[in-house]
């Protein structure tokens, strides 16, 4: 079995508050459902919650469990095939240790945030490092205010961030999350739109 090389690391800590401190951010039960379902949908086999707090994974663990066995499972088997591959992990450490098993080559850990920062690739370049089907990706996601600065100096990759058409600019994690995979992995919509025009031209002239 050919596992994908991208997983996805929600981040609880380390990230800032609004007032710029460090701090664990509250789990979100959206997050983790509309997450995991995103990851699942777009080939993923990992998605990480990362939250140093004990309460705060035992609560995530008994999330995903409600789905996994028993009445939730048996209620919405798409939502446990989703919630299967989350994994509830102490740090950020521990989720590249764990995603390592089955890769040779290290892990590389790929950062993105609302604010535009020096260095940072767009996503298309990022879905072309992903073609080297042996290199595996963390990519991590902030809650709260954002990761801190030392998780974006310790990156390897840098990610620029969503932009929409204004300047507002404040999508839920769970949103940012859905435009980067589908981006990342989802189908190449302008090949398939070229490819539908061509048809469509050579039906025209027969």
């Amino acid at each position: 079995m050919v596992c994908s090389n991208l997983a996805i690391a929600l981040v609880h800590y380390p990230v800032y508050n609004k007032h710029h401190e460090v701090v664990t951010s509250a789990l979100t039960n959206l997050d983790q459902h509309d997450i995991a379902r995103s990851s699942k949908t777009f080939g993923l086999d990992r998605f990480y919650i990362v939250t140093p707090s004990e309460e705060q994974r035992k609560l995530a663990e008994r999330i995903s469990g409600h789905w996994q066995q028993g009445w939730g499972a048996d209620y919405n088997p798409d939502r446990r095939l989703a919630l299967d591959i989350v994994r509830v992990i102490p740090t950020i450490a521990a989720a590249a240790a764990d995603f390592q098993i089955g890769f040779s080559k290290p892990v590389r850990i790929a950062v993105t945030g609302a604010a535009q920062r020096p260095g940072s690739i767009a996503l298309d370049s990022f879905r072309r490092h992903l073609q080297e089907a042996d290199q595996p990706y963390l990519l991590l996601l902030g809650t709260g205010w954002g990761l801190t600065d030392e998780c974006f100096a310790t990156a390897d990759l840098i990610l620029e961030p969503i932009a929409g058409n204004g300047i507002y600019n404040h999508l839920s994690v769970r949103s940012a999350a859905a435009i980067m995979l589908d981006r990342l992995k989802g189908i190449e919509r302008e090949d398939s739109y070229t490819n539908n025009q061509s048809i469509i031209q050579e039906e025209g002239n027969q």
